[in-house]
């Protein structure tokens, strides 16, 4: 798997209605978790034709002890009216948030938030005008305290 992060593609992003469809593809992955873990990995988008669009990731994630496991997560992301909504992959799906997307400067920039019993995700997704994305998770609660980052990377 060849990725550059440092030398990343000059890209633009559409606009919110069409970001979905921009994201089709392979792209690396590079996660950090401010308790130490960290993951490196691969994300495919996948469009299922009907305004919905598989995404799975796969990796090794590195615990804050230095042990390494094998993961995975997969969602489905579903257009809408300004935006985006990220659903589980469960049957049904379940609504894990809303993003709706703004222009900032060259980059789409959108926030949700997703409530887990008493610990709330404050979650920002950011296209950048380089053609890369960010996701950042800051969640906050009695049962958990973190911020996870994860970079993304067209896969070359």
């Amino acid at each position: 798997m060849s990725c550059a992060f440092a030398e990343i593609e000059r890209s633009s992003w559409d606009g919110p209605r069409n970001v979905l469809q921009q994201l089709v593809g392979s792209w690396c992955l590079r996660r950090s978790i401010d308790n130490g873990a960290s993951m490196t990995g691969r994300a495919v988008i996948t469009d299922k034709n009907d305004g919905q669009f598989g995404y799975r990731e796969q990796g090794q994630l590195r615990l804050s002890d230095g042990r390494l496991i094998d993961a995975e997560r997969c969602y489905i992301f579903a257009e809408d009216a300004a935006g985006f909504r990220v659903l589980f992959s469960e049957s049904p799906p379940r609504l894990f948030h809303r993003i709706a997307l703004s222009r900032v400067g060259p980059n789409l920039i959108g926030d949700g938030i997703h409530l887990c019993g008493d610990d709330r995700y404050d979650s920002r997704y950011e296209f950048r005008v380089d053609g890369s994305f960010i996701v950042r998770h800051g969640v906050v609660g009695p049962r958990k305290r973190y911020t996870i980052e994860t970079r993304y990377c067209r896969q070359a």
